[in-house]
């Protein structure tokens, strides 16, 4: 594979602003939406739509209306967005000092947005969590963090009934966590990573059985010890399914026991769902610089990486993972015009007021996220609704808790599931 990044000649119209704490989805195979995010010490309520096939970036002119007479989703970062059909669905978030438990609805053939009432077990509102689609019709959430604690629930919604149930799992189960990944493979959900109570930031791999109700299976946790090369202990990574394999991509973690700072990640490794295990991904030149908080979205035969933060900068650009074979791999590096990046260097005031913040909080690692976040990118931004966030003293503080085949036969993961539900299996499973 070859990291390349993308240039004048790969778009048309106009980009999104650099951000972290965003939402890309592939709605349908024509389009990539990107939705709010963080930036600037501000959150955002933008769409951006790249339009695959014509290689251009638009932004849609929305209409809707929600509750309070809005015509779209409060501005918001560490949501969750899952797309079914031409439909991208949004819940939850942080927007201000609140955390969101509202629940939207994008139809984007049309561009509409409505803010969706649905019932049944409600999730409660929180930030960090995780979410994908199971089939074409319902969507699985696990986890995050509420504001007071990490979370370990499971929710499914019904995208038809727009009913909520709370999945009740026996058996051992993971620990809270917050800013991990969640994907579907086969009939499982693999959860991977995060960050949870005490600050520890995770590398263990989780699979849950028992969501889909046509196959009358009991849900039940199992954790996962594959083979390989896993990849360290991080979160705010993205994990993206693509052929064959799972591509983890970035994040960050800490510098060891007891270290309290950030150490902040570029590498790719993949799970292979043929092999299952994990290996590392050898790329033939430079990668793009460290970071978390980004997306990453899979488009054909590419990878497309947006955004993200490395803890001093919020970045705006945008990079290409390709096969060797993509004629853009072949593209000299000297003849990009690249995005510009926007960046912050944290001030001494900032670290100070940082330390004052942390002697009246329990001692903890976890890292300072939010209050750190931001770019002094201009304050005249068109069409654009933002909540201004440099007196959110409880953002401020609660973030420096934060981290922010053959038809006839089964295929290889579906053979290594069954051996999950088996007293042999083939390597040791916590």
């Amino acid at each position: 594979m070859h990291w390349i990044r993308a240039d004048g000649s790969d778009f048309g119209g106009n980009l999104p602003i650099p951000r972290s704490g965003h939402t890309a989805v592939m709605v349908g195979k024509s389009k990539v939406v990107v939705f709010g995010g963080f930036a600037d010490k501000r959150f955002l309520d933008d769409i951006a739509v790249y339009d695959i096939e014509n290689k251009l970036w638009f932004t849609p002119q929305c209409t809707g209306s929600g509750s309070d007479e809005q015509h779209g989703p409060p501005p918001r970062a560490f949501h969750v967005s899952v797309s079914i059909d031409c439909n991208l669905f949004v819940f939850g978030g942080r927007s201000g000092g609140k955390r969101l438990g509202d629940f939207w609805m994008l139809d984007t053939d049309i561009w509409q947005w409505s803010e969706l009432t649905s019932f049944g077990d409600l999730p409660s509102p929180r930030e960090f969590a995780a979410a994908s689609a199971i089939g074409n019709r319902k969507i699985v959430m696990y986890g995050g963090w509420d504001g007071k604690k990490w979370l370990s629930d499971v929710y499914i919604l019904d995208t038809i009934s727009l009913e909520w149930t709370e999945l009740s799992v026996s058996g051992s189960a993971p620990p809270p966590r917050c800013g991990h990944s969640v994907t579907m493979v086969e009939k499982r959900l693999l959860v991977y990573g995060g960050r949870g109570g005490g600050g520890l930031i995770m590398g263990d791999l989780w699979a849950l059985k028992g969501l889909i109700e046509e196959d009358n299976e009991t849900p039940g946790w199992t954790q996962l010890k594959l083979p390989g090369q896993p990849p360290s202990p991080r979160c705010g990574h993205t994990v993206t399914s693509g052929g064959h394999y799972l591509l983890l991509f970035g994040g960050h973690g800490t510098g060891g026991w007891l270290s309290r700072y950030d150490i902040y990640h570029n590498d790719c490794v993949i799970l292979d769902r043929v092999s299952v295990q994990w290996k590392r991904l050898l790329t033939t030149n430079e990668p793009p610089p460290v970071r978390a908080y980004h997306s990453m979205t899979c488009i054909g035969a590419r990878y497309l990486l947006f955004g993200g933060f490395d803890g001093k900068t919020t970045f705006g650009d945008l990079w290409w993972l390709v096969p060797e074979d993509d004629p853009i791999a072949k593209r000299l590096p000297s003849s990009i015009t690249p995005v510009p990046d926007i960046k912050q260097t944290v001030t001494r005031s900032d670290l100070s007021q940082s330390i004052h913040k942390e002697s009246e909080m329990e001692e903890s690692p976890i890292v300072e996220l939010q209050k750190r976040i931001g770019v002094p990118i201009s304050s005249s931004i068109p069409h654009m609704n933002i909540v201004d966030e440099v007196d959110d003293k409880e953002l401020l503080e609660l973030s420096s808790r934060l981290p922010i085949s053959d038809p006839v036969t089964s295929s290889p993961l579906e053979k290594f599931f069954s051996k999950l539900n088996t007293a042999e299996r083939a390597w040791p499973i916590a």
